[in-house]
This record gives C-alpha cells, structure tokens and sequence, in this order.
C-alpha cells in the first residue's frame, strides 16, 4: 500500500491504494505535511482530485478497492450513482438497494465509506433536504455541495 498526503481547499487529505485500485481517501485533520512524490500507483487519483477541485472534473475514472462487507459495497456503488451536482436523501438510497428498511444500515454504511469525494457521500441528505452527519465534518460537507451546486447563491445551508 502506498500513501499521499495531499493539499486540498478543505485541508489535508491522506490517500491510500496501490495498483488494485484506491482504498483511502479521506479528511485528516491532525497536522500533516504533503507529500513530496507522487507514487506511481497514486498519480491517476491525485490528477483526477485536482481536477475536481478546480472545477474541471465532474467524474471520477480510477480503479476502486474498498475494503467493506458486501453490503456496504453495495452501498457505496449506489452512492457513486448520484451524479455530481445532486443529492440523494437516505430512504432513496435504501429503497435503490430495494428495502426501504435498510435505512439505517445504509446511512451505517455511508458513514463507514472509505472513499471520500470519488464515492460521494457527501451527496447524501436528509429526507427534507437537511445536511446530515458527515465523517469529514459538516463544514466540509456544505463547502463539497456548494462547489458541485449548479446554482450559484451566497449560502446553500
């Protein structure tokens, strides 16, 4: 497993994957130092990161390795159907999945999903349209939908 520690408008994010695919992509809020190189593995993710961030990439075409239960891997492949610029509330999620009790394990799942950004569980509200937790933090979650907003206002949240 490699690892990158990268820059981002929202702070440090540590990425981790190697040639099987990404497997980290997440928020770190202990003081970190960027990293220098670039491993090779990691090149693709970091590119395709930067792009997202300067508005010129709105999808993500990278090789995934996540490491869940089968359900949240179902979970998360339904997440990253929400495209960039919407919102999906949990009850949708969970009736995609096909039971619309599943609610609960799916916002579980959510919250355990590995991939920030690239696996956008960011993009999931309450059923009223409402932020909800964010494992990133909540500011981060509003600054993320207010970036894809197709819309441009003062304040979205």
């Amino acid at each position: 497993m490699e690892q990158y520690a990268m820059e981002t408008p929202l702070g440090m994010l540590r990425i981790t994957g190697d040639l099987e695919g990404i497997s980290e992509v997440s928020f770190v809020d202990d003081p970190m130092v960027s990293s220098e190189e670039i491993p090779k593995s990691l090149k693709p993710v970091v590119a395709q990161l930067r792009e997202y961030f300067s508005k010129v990439r709105t999808d993500f075409e990278l090789k995934l390795n996540p490491n869940g239960t089968d359900f949240q891997k179902r979970v998360w492949k339904t997440l990253g159907e929400v495209r960039f610029g919407r919102t999906k509330s949990y009850q949708e999620i969970a009736n995609e999945l096909g039971d619309p009790k599943v609610i609960r394990a799916a916002a579980s799942a959510n919250g355990k999903n590995p991939i920030a950004i690239i696996i956008p569980r960011h993009r999931v509200v309450g059923s009223d349209g409402s932020l909800t937790g964010y494992a990133g933090g909540l500011h981060r979650k509003k600054w993320l939908l207010e970036h894809e907003s197709p819309v441009k206002q003062t304040q979205l949240f």
